[in-house]
């Protein structure tokens, strides 16, 4: 096959976990794969450049890799949700004139904040590849044309922590590893993670570009601990928690739709979780097997509680999740799913 990839930016979580690492394979089995990534990415902009013409800039790439795939003539064109965050949509329109096949793939709820545009765009797929089944009941009414593939990590590359190395003296780091925008969502854990720490010595260590925001959560008697994430230190910073924490606000939409990464990343590492069950995250924690589910701020402790309390407990729950992200959300487990769905499309 003769793949053009177009990505959200190098770095765009969404492209580093749904679209790079799958390269990689199809290139090893003799496929023509090309990523053009966002040039700024797509929800940036150089601020010495400025908004406007830094959204004239991202035009202008695309342009350009419109004329590639004009030229290449590719048997598909893969879209990382969508091109533009924008209600535009004549870039889509184009690329699929011109490559023949149009795959979409949506692992958030893009669709919320334009829906006129993806009720237009979402029918016009040759394939709609969702990262949930959540999102796979939102599109099935406008196309039937789905295949499901969860948002994955490479276990190659996801080494488990060292347990034989830990001690049941040591102190308990509870971590927090996302974005500078989500981390409001601790406001979730705050009560249960105050009261906890009036009897128990842990250290809730917190993995953002920027911690600002932490201002504004009530965390006193707590032993917080920051820096920033970097993609180089991204699987060492894991493997250095003893809890993973994943909390979401229970009556916010666009939750429903989220694909769990964070909580697949402890997971995969052998870190066991506490987590709200919201979309998918109850079945990625499979029935209290990988960690537990928290509705309120007394299961919150609870959890936490338990799995702070007890080494072995942690060990047994954080291995038997890095065997089920092993078997339903690596890479090397869902790649085949994509390519055969992507070689339907092409009479492979």
């Amino acid at each position: 096959m003769r793949i053009l990839f177009l990505s959200s930016g190098a770095v765009v979580p969404s492209s580093r976990f749904r679209i790079v690492p799958y390269v990689r394979h199809f290139r090893a089995e003799g496929h023509t794969v090309v990523v053009a990534h966002s040039f700024p990415q797509k929800y940036d902009y150089f601020p010495w450049m400025g908004f406007r013409p830094s959204q004239l800039l991202k035009r202008s790439v695309r342009w350009w890799h419109w004329l590639r795939s004009r030229l290449q003539r590719f048997d598909l064109v893969f879209i990382d949700r969508e091109i533009f965050d924008s209600e535009s949509m004549d870039m889509e329109l184009r690329f699929r004139e011109s490559c023949g096949r149009l795959v979409l793939d949506l692992d958030d709820a893009v669709f919320l904040r334009y829906p006129e545009k993806f009720q237009r765009l979402i029918p016009l797929a040759d394939l709609v590849v969702c990262g949930n089944r959540f999102l796979m009941d939102k599109v099935r009414p406008l196309n039937a044309s789905l295949c499901h593939l969860p948002t994955c990590v490479e276990m190659s590359r996801y080494s488990c922590r060292d347990y034989d190395r830990v001690l049941d003296t040591d102190p308990v780091v509870i971590g927090w590893m996302g974005t500078s925008g989500n981390l409001p969502y601790l406001a979730e854990a705050a009560e249960a993670l105050r009261r906890l720490a009036a009897r128990r010595a842990f250290e809730l260590r917190l993995v953002v570009p920027d911690s600002s925001a932490l201002s504004r959560i009530d965390l006193r008697g707590v032993r917080v601990v920051s820096g920033p994430w970097t993609a180089a230190r991204e699987i060492q910073d894991l493997q250095r928690f003893d809890v993973g924490l994943m909390p979401l606000f229970p009556d916010q939409e666009w939750d429903l739709y989220k694909c769990g990464l964070k909580l697949i990343q402890y997971l995969a590492v052998g870190v066991p979780a506490v987590a709200s069950p919201v979309g998918v995250n109850a079945e990625i924690l499979d029935g209290s097997q990988n960690g537990f589910a928290a509705t309120n701020p007394e299961e919150w402790y609870d959890a936490l509680d338990l799995l702070t309390g007890s080494l072995t407990l942690r060990r047994q729950m954080g291995l038997r999740g890095r065997q089920a992200v092993a078997e339903r959300y690596s890479i090397e487990a869902c790649y085949p799913v994509l390519r055969d769905a992507l070689r339907s499309l092409t009479g492979g």
